[in-house]
């Protein structure tokens, strides 16, 4: 049976997203965002929503790019912390001993010590309410060399990215593998398909 819950901003699990930018005067900052996700294919753009107020809102529209860097279990406290003070303020990557690095392809930083880092280039900016949907084009994805398959792919289960759930607020890792997309769905297809063609007495049509 399921409650009603109402209307929430809710869906779990939510990534937990470092959004890294310069600011006016060109120091680093990272902001930590949980409302964010691939919004298109080609181009390969993710929306990230922020706040109005935050620092991080403003010197993304000024400097028309930004970072995402995801942060692993290891990091939740440092994750946590970016969330929780301004970058108005407060030096966030010395404060968490983590490393600012120049972007290769836009102007803003990254958390070096992130497992995957995407860098972003602001494309549309759209205004919903209590926050700023920022969507950017993926100009590179960087991905840890021991996060790899020997294929050359991400390797979720090595990258073991941070997740929030909204509503609880609470972190969770990333969990074990379960199945390989569009072969599992394959599996299931294919039986159904059996089935149609299977008459009342088993005997097959």
């Amino acid at each position: 049976m399921l409650i009603s819950l109402g209307p929430q901003a809710f869906i779990s699990p939510a990534p937990v997203l470092l959004v890294g930018t310069y600011d006016a005067e060109g120091r680093p900052n990272i902001m930590t965002a949980a409302w964010g996700g691939i919004c298109c294919s080609q181009p390969p753009c993710l929306s990230v929503s922020l706040r109005k107020a935050t620092w991080t809102s403003r010197s993304l529209q000024q400097r028309q790019a930004f970072t995402v860097s995801i942060p692993n279990r290891k990091m939740v406290g440092q994750a946590d912390f970016a969330g929780l003070v301004s970058g108005r303020h407060e030096d966030k990557f010395g404060t968490l001993g983590l490393t600012p690095q120049a972007g290769e392809h836009v102007d803003a930083p990254f958390v070096a010590e992130c497992p995957v880092v995407l860098e972003l280039l602001l494309r549309h900016t759209h205004e919903l309410g209590s926050h700023i949907q920022f969507i950017g084009e993926i100009m590179d994805v960087k991905v840890s060399r021991d996060c790899l398959t020997p294929e050359g792919l991400p390797d979720a289960g090595r990258i073991d990215a941070l997740m929030f759930s909204p509503m609880s607020k609470e972190y969770y890792g990333m969990g074990e593998f379960i199945a390989r997309a569009s072969a599992i769905g394959k599996t299931i297809k294919r039986e159904a398909h059996l089935e149609r063609h299977t008459d009342i007495s088993g005997d097959r049509k």
